[in-house]
């Protein structure tokens, strides 16, 4: 892989971060504690294993927030999160 882009998944396991090679942009709903709990662990370990990443965390929004076809759809921060996307697969694919 040479690039990857999750919209407000789980983190990976500790110990399986160092495996990650692709640089990675994440994609965070403001109000998902399940998800946003797991961040500090997360981050830590892809600076440990010097994995490049950017985390974007979208306010107002819910885990969801990029799905159109439930209530939890937020259109902005969609919009937003999908132009960082293409622009972060156009930088790391090109």
């Amino acid at each position: 892989m040479q690039a990857g882009v999750p919209f407000y998944g789980a983190a990976a396991e500790t110990s399986a971060v160092p495996n990650i090679r692709a640089p990675l942009m994440i994609h965070y709903a403001e109000q998902d504690a399940r998800i946003n709990a797991m961040w500090p662990g997360f981050e830590a370990a892809l600076k440990a294993a010097n994995v490049p990443h950017e985390m974007h965390l979208y306010p107002g929004t819910q885990h969801g927030f990029h799905n159109n076809s439930t209530p939890r759809y937020h259109e902005d921060s969609a919009k937003l999160a999908w132009d960082r996307t293409i622009a972060f697969f156009r930088t790391h694919l090109a």
